[in-house]
């Protein structure tokens, strides 16, 4: 009888990885199917280049955090109309961007304590959209300065209790009347802070792909 021979460790290495790539390649057609099915075309144009930039940069940090296409897609449903938009936790700046992208009238000023490559996705978009975005490198804490009449306060920083109540006590006195707050990952097993904080605020909303949506009164 024939006895069956193993393949050498390189050819075993090689299947592997063909088998990892077609894995790979199959998941990414199905984020493109999802992103071009419910973004805004600029939207869903900017996050693909923008996650094909971060794949060949090796950008794990924006690969995993970045919001998937559903929940930025109800984030800018949203966002619709509100003009006047802070981001309380930067990242790399892709959230910062779509909400830009998606209304041609609309500013964002984004705050994060650490600076992580945006410059490379900011490349991703016309200077008459980065000309109505703001990084700011600085803690969430430390207030709006002179930025007033928010409309939509995006909080998706620290995601712990304390952090979070400080934020909304700081920026509270900026909103615009009947403008919206919203706590990413809220109910997110690993981040039991947020929907803590939401709680300490006695706040009564709307959840929503796991944000939560509060109007202050």
């Amino acid at each position: 009888m024939a006895r069956c021979t193993r393949g050498a460790p390189a050819q075993i290495d090689s299947v592997r990885r063909s088998r990892a790539e077609v894995a790979s390649g199959t998941s990414e057609l199905r984020f493109a199917a999802s992103a071009v099915r419910r973004l805004p075309l600029r939207v869903a144009w900017f996050t693909l280049r923008a996650r094909r930039r971060a794949r060949r940069a090796g950008d794990a940090f924006s690969l995993s955090s970045a919001l998937r296409p559903q929940k930025l897609a109800e984030l800018l449903a949203v966002a619709a109309q509100r003009r006047t938009v802070v981001e309380l936790g930067t990242g790399t700046g892709w959230t910062t961007i779509a909400l830009a992208l998606a209304d041609p009238a609309r500013t964002v000023v984004s705050y994060d304590p650490v600076a992580r490559g945006r410059a490379a996705y900011l490349a991703l978009v016309a200077p008459s959209v980065r000309a109505r975005i703001s990084f700011v490198t600085a803690p969430a804490e430390d207030g709006p300065g002179d930025v007033l009449g928010v409309e939509l306060l995006f909080i998706d920083s620290s995601h712990e209790r304390e952090p979070t109540l400080a934020q909304v006590a700081v920026w509270r006195p900026a909103l615009a009347p009947g403008a919206l707050v919203v706590f990413d990952d809220y109910g997110h097993p690993d981040y039991p802070g947020v929907a803590q904080a939401v709680d300490a605020l006695g706040a009564t909303g709307a959840v929503c792909a796991s944000m939560f949506l509060w109007r202050p009164t």
